[in-house]
C-alpha cells in the first residue's frame, strides 16, 4: 500500500467514522476515534454483508458496508455501555 492509498483508506475511515456518530446522534469521536471506528467498522460491515449474501462495489459499495458496520458496531458499543451502568 502506497502513501496515497493509505491516506484515502484514513480519509474514508474518518469519514465513515464520523457518518456513523452523526446517524447515530453520537457526534463525532476525534479523528482517531472516528478512523478507528471507520476502519473496524468497514470490517464488521463487510463481515456483515458477505453472511447476509449482499454484493457492495465500488467506493460507493464500499462506504455504504463500512458506514452499516460502524453503526452496527457503535450500537453494538452503546448497548454495552448501557448495561454496564
Amino acid at each position: 500500500m502506497d502513501l496515497t492509498s493509505l491516506l484515502i483508506f484514513l480519509a474514508l475511515g474518518a469519514a465513515t467514522g464520523w457518518l456513523a456518530g452523526a446517524v447515530l446522534h453520537e457526534g463525532g469521536f476525534g479523528l482517531l476515534g472516528n478512523i478507528l471506528i471507520g476502519v473496524i467498522g468497514g470490517v464488521v460491515g463487510g463481515y456483515l454483508f458477505r453472511v447476509l449474501a449482499i454484493a457492495a462495489g465500488g467506493l460507493i459499495g464500499s462506504m455504504v458496508t463500512a458506514i452499516t458496520g460502524a453503526v452496527a458496531l457503535l450500537f453494538l458499543l452503546k448497548l454495552f455501555k448501557k448495561t454496564k451502568a
